[in-house]
């Protein structure tokens, strides 16, 4: 197939389009900076520099490409984009991202449909955000929770927003856990170090984690078979903060983490951290398994997060 990735060299991305070609795959794949268009180039694809906030510059892009499936991958949470983490102000520290899942989400579908593209795929996150009611294990049935009158519902309401339009167009929404791997957690691997990351009451709030590799091997078998709906693309071990929070700090190298009153932790790092710690709910897989035939090769954080700081 033809395949255009939206954000070709980010995180994903950049595990992502080699894997394509690999499979056999003809792919177009987009960086906001010409300097990396030979990085691209090196992995088998054809480059091309695209600005996911301009319509034009998008549809110019898609239009000329005339791709079989569009993936968008287009985010800017890097450490590079983002600086340190500051859950107290998500909205300000997702601001690029927020514009490129929904004004991004809203170019790309439209180019797709103007070009005729019949199937798209789009990221999206599931870690700690499942619906904050009931047992702590949310399947693709259950609601994402918008995190009402917090720092992080404009985030939120762009992750529903890129759900919303691509499912609209008969795509596929693929729910990455919280991501990492190399480039991906490196601020907060230097939070843990530092003793800069506390677990915060009991640490009872749940979080899905994903590999970068398994994220890409996901989203090629959602590519191949042109899936449809929602999928929850996490690993097989959803678990509360009090169990991955100090074996990350211990495969660190760093001391056990502190642990802070959930008053404290509010004043500090806001809300949001806080109901992350003590109320977030994790994601099943069953689906992605059961429909895409799916296996991680990473099942458990505590495999990955081993391996990657060793």
């Amino acid at each position: 197939m033809r395949v255009f990735v939206a954000g070709g060299t980010g995180v994903v991305g950049r595990l992502l389009v080699p894997r394509l070609v690999a499979r056999g795959h003809q792919v177009t794949a987009t960086t906001t900076s010409a300097a990396k268009l030979p990085l691209l180039g090196g992995m088998g694809a054809d480059g091309v520099v695209m600005d996911g906030l301009d319509a034009a510059s998008v549809g110019e892009a898609v239009g000329a490409a005339r791709p079989d499936v569009v993936v968008h991958q287009m985010a800017a949470i890097s450490p590079a984009h983002a600086g340190k983490p500051d859950f107290k102000h998500m909205d300000r520290w997702f601001a690029p991202t927020i514009r490129l899942r929904t004004e991004g989400t809203d170019h790309l579908l439209a180019a797709a449909e103007a070009t005729g593209v019949p199937h798209v795929v789009a990221q999206s996150y599931a870690s700690w955000n499942g619906i904050r009611e009931g047992g702590w294990i949310k399947t693709e049935e259950d609601p994402l929770d918008l995190y009402r009158g917090t720092a992080a519902e404009p985030g939120m309401a762009a992750v529903r927003h890129v759900e919303e339009a691509t499912l609209a167009a008969g795509g596929a929404v693929l729910r990455y856990g919280s991501l990492y791997g190399p480039g991906a957690t490196d601020d907060q691997v230097e939070l843990v170090r530092k003793r800069q990351f506390p677990l915060v009451g009991r640490a009872t709030g749940y979080c899905s984690w994903l590999h970068l590799e398994d994220a890409a091997s996901a989203t090629v078998l959602a590519v191949e078979m042109k899936a449809r709906g929602v999928f929850n693309v996490v690993d097989d071990e959803p678990a509360p903060a009090s169990d991955w929070l100090p074996y990350l700090a211990q495969c660190a190298g760093a001391k056990r983490p502190v642990r802070v009153p959930a008053w404290l932790a509010r004043a500090l790092a806001g809300q949001v951290a806080v109901a992350m710690m003590t109320e977030g709910r994790g994601f099943s897989n069953a689906k992605a398994k059961r429909e895409l035939g799916w296996e991680p090769r990473y099942p458990s954080w505590r495999q990955g997060f081993a391996e990657g700081l060793a």
